[in-house]
C-alpha cells in the first residue's frame, strides 16, 4: 500500500466496527423483541410507542450507539479519504485517524455496556478534537497542497 494511503487502514477498521456494532445490535435486539412479544408490523401501524419505550434500555444502547456511528464518523469518512487522495494520509494524520477510531471504539463500548454519559462525553469529546485536527489539516492541504 501507498504509504499515503496509511490513513485507509483506521478507515476500514471504523466501517468494520460499525458492522460490529449492527451485528451487536441485532443480536440483543431481536431476542428482546421476542421476549417482549412485540410483533413489528403492529408497531408500525400503532406509530405512539417507540423501542424506546418498548424494550430493556440495555438493549437499545447498542442501536443508539449504532446510529452515532453514523454520525460525527461521517465526517471522518470524507477527511480520511480527501487526505488519502491529496496524498496526506501517513505521518501525523495517519496517527490521529488510529486515534480518532480507537476512541470512537472505546466510546461504543463504554455506551453498549455501562453507558455511563460523562466517560462517554469525554471520549466523544476528545474525539472530536481529534476529528477537528484531521478537518484542519484536510483544509491546509486542500488550499495550500
Amino acid at each position: 500500500m501507498d504509504m499515503t494511503a496509511e490513513i485507509l487502514k483506521p478507515l476500514a477498521v471504523l466501517a468494520a466496527w460499525t458492522m460490529v456494532m449492527w451485528v451487536w445490535m441485532y443480536a440483543t435486539r431481536l431476542p428482546a423483541m421476542t421476549a417482549a412479544k412485540l410483533d413489528p408490523d403492529e408497531l408500525v401501524r400503532q406509530g405512539g410507542k417507540t423501542l424506546d419505550q418498548l424494550l430493556p434500555a440495555q438493549t437499545q444502547w447498542k442501536a443508539h450507539n449504532y446510529n452515532h456511528l453514523h454520525e460525527a464518523p461521517t465526517v471522518f469518512y470524507a477527511v480520511a479519504l480527501a487526505l488519502a487522495i491529496m496524498g496526506q494520509g501517513d505521518g501525523l494524520n495517519a496517527t490521529l485517524a488510529w486515534a480518532y477510531v480507537g476512541l470512537r471504539i472505546v466510546h461504543s463500548l463504554v455506551q453498549a455496556t455501562i453507558n455511563k454519559v460523562m466517560i462517554r462525553f469525554l471520549l466523544f469529546s476528545l474525539s472530536s478534537l481529534v476529528l477537528i485536527a484531521l478537518v484542519v489539516h484536510t483544509v491546509m492541504a486542500a488550499f495550500h497542497g
